[in-house]
């Protein structure tokens, strides 16, 4: 079957697999996924025509030497690996880099969107950079001193946000991040509180959003919109209004 509902039955065990951090899950639906992303791509762009047996096609060489494949693998990879950092599960990268090589080689489908996760970027510039190095840190156990923790707590919840909002995986990626946004926003109210701005207006604000019982994107929102001035982080219009947008429910 080569259709939509072979995409969503080939779909349902990787976002599952995204979610859990699971290397296993995710390795066994990655080829497939990649396979059927292909052929729908190149059906749409009139590439090829439905095979008789209903028979997704494998992978060809060229399909995996570039273009779709990687474009896909690229997003799926980022995903995964977001979802990873955000529990310090960098053991489950590592199966999932080791064995995508072995399977395929160093230039494996996905290993661009990997990239920004095991590199050293000294000036990042795009998004991808900058939610890759946060990411590998973040893998890594590697924690920021406490006077910058509540800083980079809503920096890399912004830029997890954004990147989650252009995934094919978002819905996988915001469930985790609004757990992992409750945790750290609960930490900044409690353990880091001596370095919050304007503590006596900003904490009960604060502790007021995180007795909010859905973990969703609207969640996540309204804790970077709030979390702001108590960061001292000067949003720009376009910001504000993106935020207030997602917060509303």
């Amino acid at each position: 079957m080569t259709d939509m509902t072979e995409l969503a039955r080939r779909k349902k065990p990787l976002n599952l697999a995204i979610v859990h951090v699971d290397p296993e899950a995710f390795l066994a639906a990655y080829q497939p996924w990649l396979e059927i992303t292909a052929f729908l791509s190149a059906l749409r762009a009139g590439q090829v025509e439905m095979p008789e047996d209903g028979i997704t096609p494998a992978l060809t060489p060229q399909q995996l030497a570039g273009g779709v494949t990687h474009q896909i693998g690229n997003d799926t990879l980022a995903a995964f690996c977001m979802t990873a950092a955000m529990k310090g599960d960098g053991a489950a990268v590592d199966t999932v880099e080791a064995t995508l090589r072995a399977r395929f080689g160093p230039d494996f489908p996905g290993h661009v969107g990997l990239w920004p996760f095991r590199g050293e970027i000294a000036a990042p510039v795009s998004l991808d950079d900058h939610v890759g190095q946060a990411g590998k840190k973040m893998l890594a156990g590697d924690p920021t001193p406490p006077p910058m923790r509540n800083g980079e707590t809503w920096t890399v919840g912004m830029r997890f946000l954004e990147r989650a909002l252009g995934s094919n995986f978002k819905s996988e990626i915001i469930y985790p991040q609004a757990l992992w946004t409750r945790a750290r926003w609960e930490d900044v109210c409690e353990g880091g509180v001596a370095f919050m701005a304007h503590i006596e207006e900003n904490l009960p604000i604060l502790r007021e959003a995180l007795s909010e019982p859905r973990n969703d994107a609207a969640f996540i929102a309204n804790l970077l919109l709030l979390g702001a001035p108590a960061v001292e982080m000067d949003l720009q219009d376009d910001v504000k209004g993106m935020l207030r947008s997602l917060a509303r429910r």
